[in-house]
């Protein structure tokens, strides 16, 4: 009977959705799955839900729920982090406004450019104590991050800590099924192989199997690529009051210019380079569909729905439904624990993996899964300029490792300096300042070692 931990487990809808997901296998349906989060009102909510799940399914799982980490962590087989460190207030607030006063925009500021990397350095020291807790306490258990910024904590883990992880997003899957959508076909009768870093990974080749046969999808996406208005997903309020979708005009002009389609979204992807935001450039916002402050205002929706949300979860005569979702955690578990092969899309060290990054950042790529372990494919080199795209982002990636681990406040400076987005618009006084303001801003939640 597996142990499964969910650190974070506050974040009552994702755990309900991997809960859901794990416990749907009759192999996993014997599981145990400990909640732990340090709010007490949150981790109740999620305990109820994890118990409606139970029900609904009818399995003999057991739901436990603590506030201790280590009581959690004990003797555990699989970790689950899903956690924001700082949380909307103070930190993606600070993330967010700081750099505005210096005509600094963003989008969703997790995974790279200067929210990322101050997310990044509140975040490495807490994953690096979990692991810490984990090599005492289940120095054997495997542990699945969900939290971003994903590549740097991968990277953190892999030099810092003996515990086996892989870092999980569902960007590759849900683009895949955006894509067949935007062609209207069966996402079903997709074959891809794509390989990069989290958020800037590309298809290599994007197909459909049509009777014994795979037809390339790529002449079409092209066609597509030439046709407006782009493709939107989703509701996304305006600043008017009204909604409308976000726009994926961003990632299809990039695939016209690269070749090839990358994973992550339009609204993420825009902060990642330097040729879409621009002080003074609403055209280009404008025409690209680029939502400013998004990721803040998602956040204020879901604080203005949680509590109808929480008295919903929490009303006794309420069912929880349970839809399988396109995460990978789940059957990561129930291929180690079977040994039912699988092939998932997973962020691990480069050790020789993808020939043209460099050997010690981290790469997503497909993985096979069975009980033996995880074990990542060779992909060789990739096109020279999706690499070189790449390294943009691994250089801001490396630096930001280096400084949460090494205490050298220099090296803040030099992600920020070499970070796309940020060196696109500000001069080296700016960034310097706007580093110093952001760190004092963050001052407790960052390693001390950078204010000595």
């Amino acid at each position: 009977m597996a142990r499964i931990v969910f650190i974070g487990a506050g974040s009552t809808v994702f755990a309900r959705n991997l809960m859901g997901d794990i416990l749907s296998f009759p192999e996993l349906s014997s599981s145990t799955i400990v909640l732990h989060d340090i709010n007490e009102e949150r981790l109740r909510t999620s305990e109820i839900v994890g118990h409606k799940i139970v029900e609904t399914l009818g399995v003999p799982a057991t739901i436990e729920a603590t506030t201790d980490r280590r009581a959690a962590l004990a003797g555990a087989n699989y970790v689950i982090t899903m956690f924001q460190v700082g949380g909307y207030k103070p930190s993606t607030v600070i993330d967010f406004e700081i750099p505005k006063k210096y005509g600094l925009e963003q989008t969703i500021a997790d995974t790279l450019g200067v929210g990322g990397i101050m997310r990044g350095l509140r975040t490495i020291p807490v994953i690096l104590d979990i692991c810490r807790d984990m090599e005492e306490l289940c120095p054997d258990a495997l542990l699945l991050n969900y939290v971003n910024p994903m590549s740097m904590l991968c990277w953190a883990i892999s030099r810092s800590s003996t515990i086996k992880t892989i870092g999980l997003c569902h960007s590759v899957q849900h683009t895949a099924h955006q894509l067949a959508e935007d062609l209207e076909i069966d996402a079903d009768s997709i074959e891809y192989r794509c390989a990069g870093i989290n958020h800037m990974a590309f298809y290599l080749n994007f197909e459909q199997r049509q009777g014994n046969e795979l037809v390339d999808l790529y002449p079409r996406i092209a066609e597509r690529a030439s046709v407006f208005p782009m493709p939107t997903r989703g509701d996304v309020e305006r600043s008017d009051g009204g909604f409308e979708g976000l726009s994926d005009a961003v990632r299809y002009e990039m695939f016209k210019r690269l070749g090839y389609f990358v994973t992550e979204s339009s609204e993420h992807f825009s902060e990642y380079v330097p040729w879409f935001i621009k002080s003074g450039r609403s055209d280009l916002l404008d025409k690209f569909g680029i939502p400013l402050d998004e990721y803040p205002r998602r956040c204020e929706r879901q604080i203005e729905g949680w509590e109808t949300l929480r008295t919903r979860l929490e009303n006794p005569e309420s069912r929880v439904r349970v839809v399988q979702s396109m995460e990978y955690g789940s059957g990561i578990i129930h291929s180690m624990e079977t040994g039912q092969s699988r092939v998932v899309y997973g962020n691990v060290p480069n050790r020789g993996i993808i020939s043209n990054l460099p050997d010690d950042c981290c790469v997503e790529v497909p993985c096979v899964v069975d009980s033996s372990g995880i074990t990542p494919t060779h992909i060789g080199a990739l096109p020279p300029h999706l690499a070189a795209l790449m390294q943009t982002n691994i250089n801001v990636q490396s630096l930001t490792v280096e400084a949460a681990l090494t205490g050298k406040r220099e090296h803040v400076y030099h992600a920020a300096m070499f970070d796309p987005h940020t060196a696109a618009e500000l001069d080296l006084d700016q960034i310097w300042a706007l580093v110093d303001e952001l760190l004092a801003a963050h001052r407790g939640m960052v390693p001390e070692a950078l204010f000595s």
